[in-house]
């Protein structure tokens, strides 16, 4: 055993610089007595005894003076939080996500080489991975110098245990994520000091450097469950890959307790290899990026409308032409071109009937509404990356016609994903959060719209999946509800929106059945600027591209959220060979 493993826990650098000299003296001992004559053979013994034994004596004092410290802070094994350390991350099961590990790099101070030719040999013998070049140039050079870093305890102790003078190490903590690129937009990363740079490390920078002193009692749990996140990322990128999207988002929420279960933004990073991630990579665009979403918008105007007594599910609008609302002549991706009720202008993703709502509404109550739901600032969330929206200047008909149906209007991921959740937990808006909440505790919050809107918006979300825009992402007994989404985006170039550029989403729920407290979550898959194929026939709108992709993800996630499959009227039907979405919008 190497006598460094002697030192305790959080030693300082004094204890070990005195112990490796005992080792040393110990290996020239050794070498002396080989080379020596039998006449000089006692006085060497004499001069290393009384050598060791004072470096023993010495070591012994700053052992006392350092224990009398120790004892101070604790029997927890642990000092008070240094610059730089961190505590543990870990998903809401207790899975590893961040951890600090000790590391070390090898310097060469050649003032204290005995034989430079010797040191180079064993050197390049036990460190094959570095160069013939960088050894010449650090055993042979007149001043102290790096030769190479990252090396664990092992392999540390295995060049100590060389016994080579001039070889020195100093001890580093690097912060690693075991999982690599998988959840690295929501766990962040940290910058040489251990500063938080982004994400849950950013966030909670203070809470995980205190949680240090802790040690792994104080690992932080978080609200990410790795199954969740693990079939979440699976399915993003495949849709993501198979329909050349730009950039890509996934979320699953709990719409009662606001906690992110999994977050995705593709593409991706790892953030043990920094350097080798672009800025696009590095960006979350479930937080940082804003997107006019299009369709999905439509499920908070129908909300608005019944909460405020402008519409029933009943309630009928005439669709058989365009309806023109301010500036705007408003048409409908797949025309109808018949009355429709509520709930059919929503299976239908109506343009025309949900602009002709959002008139009955009228700016100011849109508004109101608008900013109860969080739409009209960033996502309630511990994520510093969370970006403002750009909303309407002025509440005009044009831009109650626009925002009606999500254009004019630009929103977080995020953001869509809390407001998504006030109309499916009973009409509360809750924060969402990156802590594991404690089981059973829901936060207190503001109330957005009416225990009854939000039943009915459950059974118009349920309805549109099992006979609207949303059949694609039906999954055989789970009771699925969502709205598919498609924006166009706005392209400068031609001053206008341009028609080949779209942001396709699915905003799904599930289970729809049950009591208003009962559990649910919330589901969104977003492509920005997807590609349609022979698959989808060329269409690349959200009913097509991420509806399907959304439909999967519920299927994966289901068991490990506890959600039991049912067997209902709709699991007959499900089990059918799926029809395309009607507009797909």
């Amino acid at each position: 055993m190497s006598l460094a493993n002697l030192a305790p826990g959080g030693a300082p650098a004094a204890w070990r610089w005195l112990i490796e000299r005992v080792w040393r003296l110990e290996h020239a001992f050794e070498r002396s007595r080989a080379a020596a004559r039998p006449e000089d053979d006692t006085r060497i013994r004499i001069f290393f005894v009384m050598a060791i034994f004072g470096l023993a004596f010495t070591v012994l004092a700053l052992g006392a003076t350092w224990a009398a410290v120790f004892s101070k802070v604790g029997g927890n094994g642990y000092l008070a939080s240094t610059d730089g350390a961190r505590g543990d991350l870990v998903d809401r099961n207790g899975q590893l996500l961040a951890v600090d590990l000790t590391h070390y790099a090898l310097y060469i101070n050649p003032k204290d080489v005995w034989d430079a030719k010797a040191t180079r040999k064993a050197l390049a013998k036990a460190l094959p991975q570095v160069p013939a070049k960088r050894l010449d140039q650090v055993v042979f050079a007149d001043r102290r110098g790096f030769l190479v870093g990252g090396m664990t305890p092992a392999e540390k102790d295995a060049i100590f245990d060389l016994g080579l003078p001039g070889v020195e190490f100093e001890e580093q903590a690097a912060r690693v994520y075991p999982l690599g690129a998988s959840a690295a937009h929501f766990i962040g990363f940290v910058d040489k000091g251990g500063k938080g740079l982004s994400g849950a490390e950013k966030a909670l920078d203070k809470p995980v450097r205190d949680a240090a002193a802790k040690g792994p009692d104080g690992a932080i749990p978080l609200s990410i469950d790795l199954r969740v996140q693990a079939a979440l990322e699976d399915e993003v990128r495949k849709a993501a890959i198979e329909f050349q999207a730009k950039d890509a988002v996934g979320i699953v929420t709990n719409v009662h307790t606001g906690e992110i279960l999994g977050l995705v933004s593709y593409p991706d990073y790892d953030p043990n290899q920094l350097n080798q991630a672009s800025a696009e990579q590095m960006t979350n665009h479930a937080a940082a990026s804003v997107y006019e979403m299009g369709s999905t918008f439509k499920a908070f105007t129908v909300a608005i409308g019944l909460d405020t007594g402008a519409a029933t599910p009943a309630s009928t609008f005439d669709a058989r032409e365009p309806f023109k609302l301010g500036y705007r002549t408003i048409h409908d991706f797949h025309a109808a071109r018949k009355i429709l009720t509520l709930v059919e202008v929503f299976q239908h993703s109506s343009n025309i009937g949900t602009a002709m709502l959002a008139e009955r509404i009228g700016g100011e109550r849109l508004s109101r509404y608008f900013n109860a739901l969080g739409l009209t600032r960033p996502a309630k969330v511990e994520l510093l990356e969370s970006a403002r929206p750009l909303t309407p200047k002025k509440w005009d008909d044009d831009a109650v016609a626009s925002t009606s149906f999500g254009h004019g209007i630009n929103v977080s991921p995020l953001a869509l994903a809390q407001a998504m959740g006030a109309l499916l937990n009973g009409g509360t808006l809750p924060p969402l959060t990156i802590h594991k909440l404690p089981q059973g505790v829901r936060p207190e919050a503001p109330r957005a719209i009416s225990e009854e809107t939000s039943q009915q918006m459950l059974q118009i979300m349920r309805a549109n999946v099992t006979g609207g825009s949303g059949k694609s992402a039906n999954i055989p007994g789970l009771s699925v509800g969502g709205k598919t989404g498609t924006g166009e985006k706005y392209d400068p170039a031609i001053r206008g929106y341009n028609h080949q550029r779209q942001v396709s989403s699915f905003a799904a729920v599930f289970p729809t059945e049950g009591a208003l407290e009962a559990d649910r979550y919330f589901v969104l898959v977003l492509l920005d600027e997807p590609k349609g194929n022979a698959k989808t026939h060329g269409f690349s709108t959200g009913g097509w591209v991420s509806a399907p992709a959304a439909g999967r993800v519920i299927d994966r996630i289901a068991p490990f959220l506890g959600v039991r499959r049912q067997t209902d009227i709709f699991t007959v039907a499900a089990q059918q060979p799926k029809a395309a979405p009607e507009a797909g919008l």
